[in-house]
């Protein structure tokens, strides 16, 4: 008999904040119990939600007509509104299953941290309207992945496709690794 689970929602949230660390040494690693403490949903269909946020800021400078800016980016998991229905997952082959499911959206969030660091920092901005093409770029990237994260859902009937699911864990391996080497090669 084939299990059929249905996993993760994800819900991504962009506000612009101040003051954060920036870690880019490798994505959150998920924990049931740190990670999970909100309130589940008992009307939701699905058994776990991650809640993450994705964070910028920065300052610039003017100088000879040319802007540079010093950027703070970072992404959290917002254990407050992150659940999941302990009552639903306690075969632990399903439990592991699903957090492996969730551990693939707090990787993808992690190469979202990793692609505005690189976006963002390495343009070269107008004077008269940096601000403004910081925020496009800024919701371009969220927006494309906001987009991959439902994609990942999507495909992997969120988590319980495990032949997608495979096949997405090969995607997330592989971005992961060309936005390191692409972070690597301008920090040269």
């Amino acid at each position: 008999m084939k299990r059929h689970i249905i996993l993760l929602l994800f819900l991504l949230v962009l506000p612009c904040t101040f003051a954060f660390k920036q870690d880019f040494s490798g994505p959150i690693q998920l924990n049931w119990e740190m990670h999970f403490k909100g309130k589940a949903d008992m009307r939701s269909p699905f058994f776990a939600l991650t809640a993450m946020t994705w964070k910028y800021s920065y300052s610039s400078t003017v100088y000879r007509n040319r802007v540079a800016i010093k950027l703070k980016n970072d992404v959290s998991i917002d254990k407050t509104r992150s659940w999941v229905k302990w009552d639903k997952i306690k075969d632990p082959e399903i439990r592991a299953s699903l957090l492996h499911h969730e551990q693939g959206h707090a990787d993808i969030q992690y190469i979202l941290l990793l692609e505005a660091e690189r976006v963002l920092k390495n343009r070269n901005y107008a004077v008269s309207n940096y601000k403004a093409q910081i925020s496009e770029l800024a919701n371009q990237i969220s927006n494309y992945f906001d987009t991959m994260q439902r994609n990942y859902d999507e495909e992997t009937e969120h988590g319980s496709n495990h032949k997608m699911q495979a096949r997405w864990d090969d995607i997330i391996r592989d971005k992961i690794e060309e936005s390191r080497i692409a972070m690597s090669e301008l920090q040269k």
